[in-house]
């Protein structure tokens, strides 16, 4: 099959395109043929060498942890799913070293979800780890409840936006910072935007003037620091980015595959309340190009690949 492979860490450079046996294919698992899958932030981190003291790696390495798909076929001890199947799922296994940028993946079920029908394939392939972390966040970190109010930095992104329309389905009331190009989009989304940079604190307090019943950090920094600060009495704070959070007496989330909360992630969107931005799409030959469009920061949405 053709799938996109590292063979030592670096930059996008270091990613080629070619040849790889297709995978074998395990008692719990199902093969899927990809149809669309995702870039990650973590993706290029891995593939730089950043978790390299935490995940071991077996390469070849092909990258990507988000797919959507069909499946081609099942191992011998699974019953949740058929040939023909549409799905999405966040494959993140133990070990770093076959993952979605390719024309087959072996998935474990516990991976997997069965795809919204109310989203294409693009769409979808961006909804697992981004819409995952979001919702993990939101609902286990945070215990978000119906009438409470959340704080969503980087509301914009790929995890951001999502986060703010889980936030609004859960039945809260939603700020979000972000550049002021992207107001409008939030407002559409459900959100009150405030603009990045200095000030901040005080146009948030000017929104809560109590303060807010949870921060949810995706970006780190300067915006984690000053969180802890805008909260209520009570009120929680949790970070994707940064564990700095961990001692300003907040939650550190790092997403887990689930397949009963990517269902609901799902049934989300298939209600009308999640939908996926797609920033760009790439055909699988050029995931270099997609790697670095989404290490830019700047995207509003997901960058996706996509395998014919």
């Amino acid at each position: 099959m053709k799938a996109i492979t590292y063979r030592t860490y670096g930059s996008p450079d270091v990613l080629e395109y070619g040849d790889v046996p297709e995978p074998k294919l395990g008692p719990d698992a199902v093969l899927v043929k990809v149809r669309a899958a995702s870039v990650n932030p973590v993706d290029w981190k891995i593939q730089a060498g950043y978790l390299d003291s935490v995940m071991d790696a077996v390469f070849p390495v092909i990258p990507g942890w988000d797919v959507a798909g069909v499946v081609e076929r099942v191992g011998v001890g699974v019953t949740e799913y058929a040939p023909g199947d549409e799905v999405i799922g966040y494959v993140r296994e133990d070990l770093v070293g076959r993952g979605t940028f390719a024309e087959y993946v072996a998935a474990p079920v516990r991976t997997l979800a069965r795809k919204p029908a109310a989203l294409g394939f693009e769409q979808a392939a961006g909804l697992p780890l981004a819409g995952l972390t979001a919702y993990q966040a939101l609902t286990r970190a945070l215990e978000v409840k119906p009438g409470e109010t959340v704080l969503v930095h980087a509301a914009a992104g790929g995890v951001g936006s999502l986060a703010v329309q889980i936030a609004v389905a859960l039945g809260a009331r939603v700020i979000g910072t972000a550049g002021e190009h992207n107001h409008a989009y939030l407002r559409g989304l459900g959100a009150e935007p405030v603009s990045y940079g200095e000030g901040l604190a005080g146009r948030v307090r000017a929104l809560a003037p109590e303060g807010v019943d949870a921060v949810l950090d995706l970006i780190g920094g300067e915006a984690l620091q000053l969180s802890p600060g805008l909260l209520a009495e009570g009120g929680r704070l949790a970070s994707v980015a940064d564990g700095a959070v961990l001692a300003l007496g907040g939650r550190y989330v790092f997403v887990r595959p689930d397949s009963a909360d990517l269902t609901a992630l799902a049934e989300l969107a298939d209600r009308g309340q999640l939908n996926v931005e797609v920033a760009a799409a790439f055909p699988l030959e050029r995931a270099a190009d997609a790697q670095r469009l989404n290490a830019g920061g700047h995207t509003r949405g997901k960058v996706v690949v996509t395998v014919a």
